[in-house]
């Protein structure tokens, strides 16, 4: 059974850091799509970034892009999302996600899901 669990959510402050962490079991990160997401009160769940089993990164291209890393350790099994110079617009439960194949962008094509870290930007 696939499980992943994220760590690392909390309030910050405008500008500040945050490096979330979210630790995979029953599947290697190293052989599948891993990704997070995030979902802010009465929005939709929208894609962030993700990595691919080769190592392949991709972001949402608007100010993430330029902002956040996604990164893995194979060893530890876990996957990385460092977040740097957030903004209040970035507050909302960030969640990851799992999935066989290649890169999508929507939720809905994804397998596994953890069960969220939220992470509060005061301005």
């Amino acid at each position: 059974q696939v499980q992943l669990v994220e760590s690392g959510g909390g309030l910050v402050q405008a500008g500040g850091s945050l490096r979330l962490s979210c630790a995979a079991s029953g599947r290697s990160i190293s052989s599948y799509t891993m990704g997070w997401f995030r979902q802010a009160p009465g929005k939709e769940r929208e894609f962030v970034a993700a990595i691919t089993w080769s190592g392949g990164t991709t972001y949402r291209e608007d100010s993430v892009k330029d902002r956040f890393t996604i990164s893995r350790d194979v060893a530890k099994n876990t996957v990385y999302l460092q977040m740097n110079s957030l903004k209040p617009e970035d507050t909302a439960v960030y969640y990851c996600t799992t999935k066989t194949g290649g890169l999508v962008l929507f939720p809905s094509g994804y397998d596994y899901w953890g069960q969220g870290t939220q992470v509060t930007v005061s301005s």
